[in-house]
């Protein structure tokens, strides 16, 4: 049982490392290469786990040359235009001036269901207001409205809006992250300013606190 814990364990980490090294993009978006490998380290990896009477190293050599190959690919593809497109394929216009384009809905094999469930999941209804509709390499659907479909904006309207920025955590379940408060240019003084505010005598009161540099702050007080 403890060998197969540290096996186990051994492997988890190698893989771990392995796929941070390789970016989040990986994590997110698998490309056909990325999703290949990806299921051969997941086979690789299971079979030390299933026998122990097989050496670690026959599950540990396989993973790290894969994971150099997908580093070498990804350098190769970022270099050579060619080779990405043969690699990672190239974007398909499914939608195009309201009309669908039946002969790359063919050639990617994709039902009138299954592009009308992707609409519904943008909250589109009507094709004909689809200017373009892009079948992406990870398998995402990427849309562009009509104009008169699109939603409208404060600058579109000549409307002056206050200005806003990613919200930072700065207390995270009753912990504060000082880093993320210097960060925003502020310091400890404002931030007893904040519970001040709100009546929190102790930052273990407090579930979430985020805020911006424009002053923005949610706050989520602990039940």
């Amino acid at each position: 049982m403890a060998i197969t814990t540290i096996r186990t364990i051994i492997l988890f980490l190698v893989i771990m490392v392995s796929m941070r090294i390789m970016g989040k993009r990986q994590l997110g978006e698998l490309e056909p290469a990325e999703f290949v490998i990806a299921v051969l380290i997941s086979e690789l990896a299971s079979q030390p786990l299933q026998d122990i009477g097989t050496p670690l190293l026959y599950g540990l050599i396989p993973v790290l040359t894969l994971f150099c190959c997908q580093i070498i690919i990804s350098a190769l593809i970022m270099k050579s235009i060619p080779l990405r497109a043969f690699i990672s394929g190239k974007p398909s216009i499914i939608i195009e001036n309201g009309k669908i384009v039946q002969q790359e809905m063919k050639k990617n094999r994709i039902t009138v269901d299954e592009l009308a469930e992707e609409l519904r999941k943008k909250g589109i209804s009507d094709i004909s207001t689809i200017k373009y509709a892009v079948l992406e390499t990870d398998g995402t659907l990427s849309t562009l409205l009509y104009a008169p479909h699109s939603p409208v904006t404060p600058a579109q309207m000549n409307l002056a809006v206050n200005e806003i920025d990613y919200q930072v955590i700065v207390i995270n379940d009753g912990k504060v992250l000082y880093k993320n408060i210097y960060v925003l240019g502020y310091n400890e003084a404002w931030l007893r300013e904040q519970l001040i505010s709100r009546n929190i005598a102790c930052p273990k009161d407090v579930y979430l606190m985020t805020s911006d540099r424009f002053g923005n702050v949610y706050f989520a007080a602990r039940d």
